[in-house]
């Protein structure tokens, strides 16, 4: 009998809801990003045999195609101090996600590791990605004949990109570009600007702005974003990923001139980190 199920003071349990204990999201993922450093000095004093023991360990762990890892696992070389390297975790169940940072600290490599940050989130869809019916009226708003050729063109494509945008944001596949880019934000709760007391309408066509400057940069940037409210300090967590680092920079200034970045985003610290294997990131980190 569990703790849940055991009867106290003399009463019956109350049964509980399978959806209710559940750790899965009822849609999406759990996402956690981690980084760590390696502490030198501790290294140091590691005999030949437990570094490689420890390599070892530490690659397999991190195999994205080991079994009962966790359904996407990327690891990256970070860039500058911050830390050594990152990882990318996301699954439906959290303690999944978990058991990869409990194995690397209780590794042989485990006294030198030395985490230095992470953020905790969930995918999901936007409630300002529109529906099919609202972006067919969004067309009718933006003077298309409701039924007519055109619209019913624009609304069947719009109906198709819907279906795989909802599996991308819900349970993506990450993409094998070279650099990315993790940040923490806020939307400003600040008088005057408070993003939380504009009506909803005004939101979704500020985020509607936002979301066409993001795609100017169809085939050189793509996006994940999760949410952390009532999961970490910050209430999203961005991630990029570029087919080359000089396009992180470009997107992230040009997306600050739109209003619902300029008027009222808060951003967290900058993570930007290259997209390897294990066991090349212990190479560059030297490791061995």
């Amino acid at each position: 009998m569990t703790e849940t199920q055991r009867p106290s003071h003399g009463h019956a349990p109350v049964p509980e809801a399978a959806s209710e204990v559940s750790l899965s999201p009822r849609e999406g993922w759990h996402c956690t990003h981690l980084y760590y450093r390696f502490d030198r000095r501790v290294l140091s004093h590691f005999a030949p045999q437990t570094r490689a023991e420890g390599r070892k360990e530490l690659v397999e762990t991190l195999d994205p195609a080991a079994a009962g890892a966790p359904a996407r696992l990327q690891t990256s070389i970070v860039s500058g101090h911050k830390a050594d390297f990152g990882l990318m975790l996301l699954d439906a169940d959290p303690l999944v996600i978990d058991t990869i940072h409990q194995r690397l600290l209780s590794g042989p490599l485990g006294p030198a590791l030395v985490p230095t940050y992470s953020f905790v989130s969930l995918t999901e869809v936007s409630e300002y990605v529109p529906t099919v019916a609202q972006y067919g009226d969004r067309l009718v708003a933006e003077g298309e004949l409701r039924d007519g050729p055109a619209f019913n063109a624009k609304v069947k494509a719009y109906e198709q990109r819907e279906v795989h945008m909802r599996r991308q944001r819900l349970t993506p596949d990450l993409p094998p570009w070279p650099a990315t880019c993790f940040y923490p934000m806020n939307k400003s709760r600040v008088p005057g600007a408070n993003w939380f007391l504009l009506p909803f309408e005004q939101r979704s066509k500020l985020m509607a702005e936002h979301g066409r400057t993001g795609m100017t940069f169809g085939g050189k940037v793509t996006q994940l974003i999760t949410v952390g409210l009532g999961l970490d300090d910050w209430e999203w967590g961005v991630t990029l990923w570029a087919r080359n680092p000089e396009f992180l920079k470009e997107i992230v200034y040009r997306m600050r001139f739109d209003e619902a970045s300029a008027g009222y985003a808060e951003f967290g610290p900058f993570y930007v980190s290259y997209v390897t294997s294990a066991a090349a990131m212990l190479e560059h980190c030297r490791v061995g």
